[in-house]
Order: structure tokens, then sequence, then C-alpha cells
């Protein structure tokens, strides 16, 4: 939100203030104390050129006392700021604010940075942020106000820190971090070339506001993630699939041919047909090719249906255990979660694994596609580690079934 209509915000919040003024005008001098009631009342009624006009009538008469310089000064400010007269509220504003204390000097000050907002005078205004905040003033108009100078002059360090530090502050006091400071902390982070820090904060945004446009974001950076691995661009799609961020042709494809060469055809067929369920695969100049590759899914799962009980009994007679978690696998793929569960459990429990990680992962995705065995896949995937974008995957994937409820 720009200045000028934080502006109207901050100003509509004056009525209040004036309204008191207008009240203790009847105790001061007639001369005084009229026209300062007249401009109360043209300001409640829109009129604040009118008002200002009359604060000024008040301000022209002799020998004024403090408490009435006080009280003309705080019309003269609320008048001029509801009229846009920036010059006029800052000078009667800076007249007023070494004369008040507590909530009052720091709406004074939140006043001032924003009439220097609309003078473009970014040093002045965020001294006076600065002073508001100092003050116990952070109203939502000020943190966007300051958000938006310090956007002005480039300084996204320093909107990262502020971001931060809210983000933090939330954290401790228990609170949900607001969506804003998360957003305005991932775009400091991306500006200041803090790509760890920017991932870090989109997963936080993933915990809090899970909509599928963070998902998407997340999910398409994860993979460029330093040091993360080629052999997980199956997984990265399974959790697409999984937040209904995948919906495009190209997608599709490419998840059933990697789920093929995985030797996982029935994960292949299911992608293959969702894709045409949802018509991004099987019409335009490639269908043909969907077909074909529709096809070649069948016949695949055909064939591993066919042999997948003798492939299971080879397993269990070898020394280590992944042909057991890839079979196991392969059964939960098939529908069969129950059975699959049990054959990775057993290949897990048997050892020798190539890639341990991995096969928590497995475990842990086979134990939700289940339905029956939630907190425990959580706990698993949970546990999973390794600085190759297995812990990330694990993590991604507690998060997902958290927030399926």
């Amino acid at each position: 939100m720009k200045p000028k209509k934080l502006l109207l915000s901050v100003a509509a919040g004056l009525a209040l203030w004036t309204a008191a003024v207008g009240a203790q005008a009847q105790a001061v001098r007639p001369e005084v104390g009229k026209p300062l009631q007249q401009a109360s009342d043209m300001l409640k009624a829109g009129k604040a050129r009118e008002a200002l006009a009359k604060a000024r009538e008040a301000d022209g008469v002799a020998g004024k006392t403090a408490a009435e310089q006080l009280m003309i000064d705080r019309m003269k400010g609320a008048a001029a700021q509801r009229a846009g007269d920036n010059a006029a509220t800052i000078q009667a504003f800076e007249s007023l604010f070494p004369k008040v204390s507590g909530n009052e000097a720091a709406q004074v000050a939140e006043s001032l940075a924003f009439a220097y907002s609309q003078a473009k005078d970014w040093g002045k205004t965020n001294q006076w942020i600065q002073k508001a905040q100092s003050m116990g003033g952070g109203s939502a108009q000020l943190k966007q106000l300051q958000a938006y100078v310090q956007g002005q002059s480039g300084d996204f360090a320093a909107i990262g820190r502020d971001a931060a530090a809210a983000v933090s502050a939330a954290e401790q006091a228990g609170r949900r971090p607001d969506e804003g400071d998360l957003l305005r902390l991932a775009d400091a982070q991306a500006r200041t070339g803090n790509t760890a820090g920017q991932t870090a904060t989109l997963e936080k945004l993933l915990a809090n506001y899970p909509k599928k446009d963070y998902w998407s974001i997340y999910l398409g950076r994860v993979q460029r993630k330093s040091g993360f691995s080629d052999r997980f661009s199956l997984e990265v799609m399974r959790l697409k699939l999984a937040t209904g961020v995948l919906t495009k042709t190209e997608d599709f494809m490419e998840m059933s041919q990697l789920a093929l060469q995985a030797g996982l055809p029935a994960e292949g067929k299911e992608i293959v047909d969702k894709g045409f369920a949802a018509g991004a695969l099987g019409t335009g100049p490639e269908a043909e090719r969907h077909k074909r590759l529709r096809d070649l899914a069948n016949k695949a799962e055909a064939e591993a249906k066919a042999s997948i009980e003798q492939r299971a009994t080879a397993a269990a007679a070898l020394k280590d255990g992944n042909d057991l978690v890839q079979i196991g696998y392969a059964y939960v793929t098939m529908g069969q979660a129950d059975k699959g569960i049990g054959l990775i459990e057993q290949g897990i429990a048997k050892g020798g694994l190539k890639r341990p990680e991995d096969a928590k992962i497995r475990l842990g995705v086979a134990l939700l596609k289940s339905g029956k065995h939630k907190a425990k896949a959580v706990q698993t995937l949970r546990s999973v580690q390794g600085n190759d974008g297995a812990a990330d995957l694990g993590r991604l994937w507690a998060l997902m079934a958290n927030q399926a409820g």
C-alpha cells in the first residue's frame, strides 16, 4: 500500500482526538475556544480545509497560554493532515511533539512520518518511524510505511532485518508469523542473494500458510538447492502431485516415464490415467504419443503384477534389504499398502542398504498411503537425514501430511 492510502487510514484514526479538542475548547477563552470548536465541527463534517482556516484563526489570537497553544497545535495538525497540507501538518506536529508524551507522542511521531513520506523526504520519514516505534508505536500502517520506505531506498538488508525480527518475535511468543512479514523477508532475501535463507522462509510460509502457490514456488526451487540430488526428481514430482501443483502435460509425461524407469509401472500407469482424466493427456498434437505411453504403462504393469510375488521371494533370500524395499514400495503403488509396508520394514531391518535415508522416505510415504498410520508416517519422515535432499523431502512429506489432516 502506498503512503497516500496509508496516510488516509492514519488520519481517520484522529477523529476521537479532534473531538476531544473540541470538547476542551469550552474551557479556554472564547476568542480561542470558539474557532477551535468550529474547526472540530467542520472536521466532523469532512471540511478539512475550512477547519484548518479556523485553527489558524485561533492561532492568531494574542497572548495565548501554553494550554491554548497545545490545543491549537493539535487541531492544526489534525486538520492539515486531513486536508493533505503536508507543510502545515509538519509544522503543527513538530511544534506539538515536544509538548506531549506517551501514546499521544507516538501518534504524533507516526503522523509526522506519514507527512514526510508525502514530501518524499525518506530520511526524515525514517527518523520519525524510528521515534514512533521507540515510543511503542507499531501500527500495521506504520509497518507498511516502513517497508515501503526501505523499498524506495533499496535497503533490502534493512527490510530483511525488520521482517526477520517480526517473524522471530511471533515465533517466540507462540504465534503464527504474519504472512506479510514472511513474504517481505523472502523477497528481501532474494534481493540480497540469501538463497538458503529464502528457502527456509518459503518453508515457513508452507508450514503456516499452505497455499498451492507457495507449494509450487518451493517445489520449483528445492531441486536447485545446493547438493540436492538428481535421483529425487520423481520424489519431487510425487509431492507436486500430492499438493495439486502438477498440472502440465509435460509434467505428467515426465513423471510417468520416471516411474516406469524406476521399476514402478503401476505408479506410471496411475500418473498416465490421472493425466488423461485431467485432460492434460490424450489431446492436442501429441495425443498419439500419450496413448503409446499409456499402452506401455499398461503392459509393464501387467508384467510386474505377474512376477512380483516371485521377485519378493527372491529378495527375501538376499543378504541385504535393497530389493525388499524396492518391491515393497512397488506393492504400495499397486494398492497393497500393508503388504508393501511389511516388506519395506523387513528390508530396513535386514540392513546393507545403499541409501538407508531413501528407504525411510519410502516407508514414510507408504505409511501415509495406507491411510492408517499417519503419526508413525510423520515420525518416520521427520527422522530422515542427509545433505543431498533426503531430509528436505522428509520434512516436506511430513508437512504435507499434517496439512492434509
